[in-house]
């Protein structure tokens, strides 16, 4: 009885400080499915804010080549315009030249009506009166069926005649001239309406998808910074840009880098702004070779490079086609898969990598 009783005690002790063990059950299907929703959404999200600052940056690229376009479009019309006031000046100029040959001719012949009808009156009183019917002019022309005029006065008619129908083409001439003239400075006047248009339109639109993307690249990658990494390529990458081209290219390149950080203005060529073209333009000016402000005849500068073969200086266009007639931005090579240009408005002039989509090809100025 003593050992049951001390064997009961035991038992209950036992089960006292000891309670049975419960197996732990995890989380619940409920939870898990939870979880997943969230990550899944959280993923969807994501995904959509991705897409969304991928069609913020694309339409600031579309904006940018749209306004590149217009604005090289307007620098073409100026080109133009000004090889239409030489051509207007130049004609006006012959034409001048031509008004004073033509009024010494008329000196010549009317000297020479002078001369001839005085002496017919004095050797002909019936050639008098006949003379008298029309004065000098009438007499030049009854003088000719006449058989009055000797060599010499034949060649001072012809002389008058002939200034007269130079003076005729030349006056056609210049009054075309003027008209190109006109036209051209109306073509340079809608371009640059529709220059500045695209440019203001280009800035609001700027503004708010620049805010926009701030805010999705914030949303996208909160916590990360790359300011460090990035400041450090640069760093690389200029270090290496220093040499490789012609002579000529290295000094139009060397001279680029030292334009970094001055703003865009569109159809600006310096010294403190430039559009694209306007810093190719004095990129090469440095190098002694002049070119229009212009990507339409830039493009013709020179003979065209393949892309594998590029030296520092030359230069990078960038279309919509392969149509010269699209190209809508110009950069200077300056090695190592690096340009340097002056982007779009809001921008600096910067160095930045000649892999873009639009790519067309290179020139290479002499």
């Amino acid at each position: 009885m003593r050992a049951f009783r001390a064997g009961l005690l035991v038992g209950c002790l036992f089960v006292t400080l000891c309670p049975p063990v419960v197996a732990d059950r995890g989380p619940s299907s409920h939870d898990v499915k939870k979880a997943r929703e969230s990550v899944r959404e959280r993923s969807k999200q994501l995904g959509r804010t991705t897409a969304e600052l991928a069609t913020a940056q694309s339409r600031l690229g579309e904006l940018a080549a749209d306004v590149g376009r217009l604005v090289e479009a307007y620098n073409g019309e100026v080109v133009r315009q000004r090889l239409a006031e030489q051509a207007y000046e130049q004609a006006q100029g012959r034409l001048a030249a031509a008004g004073v040959e033509v009024e010494a001719a008329r000196r010549d012949v009317a000297l020479l009506a002078a001369e001839t009808y005085s002496g017919l009156v004095m050797s002909n009183p019936t050639m008098a009166i006949l003379l008298d019917r029309g004065g000098p002019d009438g007499f030049l022309h009854r003088a000719g069926l006449l058989g009055q005029l000797n060599a010499e006065q034949a060649a001072v008619l012809n002389r008058l005649r002939d200034a007269e129908e130079v003076a005729t083409i030349l006056r056609t001439q210049a009054a075309g001239a003027y008209a190109a003239r006109q036209a051209a400075t109306e073509s340079a006047r809608r371009a640059k309406l529709a220059a500045q248009a695209a440019v203001a339109h280009q800035r609001r639109e700027t503004r708010q998808l620049t805010a926009r993307r701030k805010e999705l690249q914030r949303s996208v990658d909160a916590a990360r910074t790359r300011a460090q990494l990035l400041a450090r390529r640069r760093a690389a990458a200029l270090s290496g840009l220093v040499a490789g081209g012609s002579a000529m290219g290295d000094v139009a390149a060397n001279w680029a880098l030292t334009q970094l950080g001055k703003p865009y203005v569109w159809a600006a060529d310096g010294p403190e702004t430039y559009d694209c073209s306007g810093l190719s333009m004095r990129a090469w000016e440095r190098a002694g070779v002049r070119l229009d402000h212009w990507t339409g005849t830039q493009w013709t500068s020179g003979p065209h490079v393949p892309l594998d073969q590029l030296k520092r200086g030359d230069l990078l266009f960038f279309a919509h086609t392969s149509d010269p007639a699209t190209i809508h931005h110009v950069g200077i090579y300056v090695g190592r898969g690096q340009m340097v240009h002056a982007p779009q408005t809001g921008d600096v002039v910067r160095v930045a990598s000649i892999w873009r989509g639009d790519l067309v090809g290179a020139t290479r100025p002499r």
